[in-house]
């Protein structure tokens, strides 16, 4: 009987044991996606200094839009990752690559076509960082939720994650190339 009691005790803490460390697993993989957004942000962050020095070679006189773009990139490099200063730092954007559209020579630079192209590339890069994220969280998520870890989860110190939440004003718009017409 003793025995048997043993036994029950050693295979309850080795399903524990496998439990704690597949949860430690995925909230990794849910730390290593806001690791990756975060990252991805840097980079657009990094990009704009250059857009608007090409931009003020051109147009110059186009202050007010390069003030908007500087002053929505320095907020949002401070701000959080859901922060609403994102949205206000791609609405600057946008504003700054529609530049391209009334200066044709701004438009034909060839540094101006290379940093468009890689902006384009990093929000392509953010939106599947946010996926990738969002699947993460589901994984996370289902697998505290699932028997027999719902059973052990919580007194692990396991706590469902948040899925990436846009703001109104970025919805519809973040996963979208921007529109660079030429």
């Amino acid at each position: 009987m003793e025995w048997i009691l043993i036994g029950i005790v050693v295979l309850l803490a080795f399903v524990v044991i496998g439990i704690y460390n597949r949860l430690v697993s995925l909230r990794q993989n849910v730390n290593q996606g806001v690791a990756d957004i975060d990252a991805q942000l840097r980079q657009r962050h990094d990009l704009i200094p250059n857009l608007v020095n090409i931009v003020k070679g051109y147009a110059a006189h186009e202050q007010q839009t390069l003030d908007a773009v500087i002053s929505a990139r320095n907020a949002a490099a401070d701000g959080s990752l859901s922060s609403q200063d994102e949205a206000k730092l791609r609405m600057a954007l946008d504003g700054l690559l529609a530049l391209g559209e009334a200066y044709p020579d701004l438009k034909a630079s060839a540094n101006f076509q290379e940093l468009q192209r890689e902006l384009g590339d990093v929000e392509d890069k953010l939106a599947a960082a946010r996926r990738a994220l969002n699947a993460a969280v589901s994984r996370f998520n289902t697998g505290i939720q699932s028997f027999p870890a719902v059973l052990f989860a919580g007194m692990l110190g396991f706590r469902e994650a948040d899925f990436h939440q846009l703001d109104d004003s970025e919805k519809g718009v973040v996963d979208a190339v921007p529109d660079v017409k030429f």
